[in-house]
């Protein structure tokens, strides 16, 4: 999917998937990510979410990347905060009362821009991005995170051939094989919620489900199997 899509939908203000309240399952499960004190908790792909909000306030601060600098203006500006400016790389950063957002492609952050992250809030980010994009997208976000971190993942699943994403259907299956070789996987709960969402019902889907994970990355290992220190 290519970014001017993205961008487009940020400009002509097409935000079906912009969320008012704090995702409930985030409320729920937020404790089974136990980041270390002082840690930041990465969100991708983030944009005007009010759940950083939320997670700032659990006392930990907060980096999320973007690609539209409409949302993150927007983010900024109706939580009543200026924001600092300033370059970092390929990115422009915008930070405020502990939360940091860099603008720009995802494709582009490194290990340095996540040394401080201790877990990761994917509310949006991999039901985004279709099928062929979602290989490249867990490699590059394996690549950069620290070891052990803790992902905290939601995701739709549907007939995909019922609907065009975004949001796209990413099932168990789905989660399993691109993460298995790297994490540990919980599947903490799933909800049939196609009832309570009846713009997908306008669109024609027969079943709508939200599957909730709690991933944890594995310590790498030497080739003898040794873990790494």
């Amino acid at each position: 999917m290519q970014k001017d899509f993205w961008l487009e939908r940020w400009e002509r203000a097409e935000i079906g998937f912009h969320q008012d309240e704090v995702n409930p399952y985030l409320l729920q499960y937020w404790r089974e990510l136990q980041p270390a004190p002082g840690s930041e908790v990465f969100v991708p792909l983030c944009g005007k979410s009010i759940d950083m909000a939320w997670l700032r306030k659990q006392g930990h601060g907060v980096l999320g990347v973007e690609l539209s600098p409409i949302a993150v203006q927007d983010f900024f500006t109706e939580h009543g905060q200026t924001p600092r400016h300033a370059s970092s790389g390929k990115f422009a950063c915008c930070e405020a009362d502990g939360i940091r957002i860099l603008c720009g492609d995802f494709f582009d952050l490194g290990r340095d821009d996540l040394a401080k992250v201790g877990a990761v809030y994917d509310r949006a980010s991999l039901v985004a991005l279709p099928p062929e994009m979602r290989e490249q997208y867990v490699r590059h976000l394996l690549g950069i995170l620290p070891p052990a971190t803790p992902i905290l993942l939601l995701t739709f699943d549907y007939p995909q051939a019922e609907m065009s994403g975004p949001p796209f259907a990413v099932s168990a299956s789905d989660v399993a094989a691109l993460y298995r070789d790297h994490a540990e996987i919980r599947l903490l709960a799933q909800h049939d919620v196609l009832a309570q969402n009846p713009r997908f019902q306008q669109r024609g889907l027969s079943r709508l489900q939200e599957n909730i994970f709690l991933l944890t990355l594995r310590q790498p290992t030497k080739k003898n199997g040794t873990q790494l220190k």
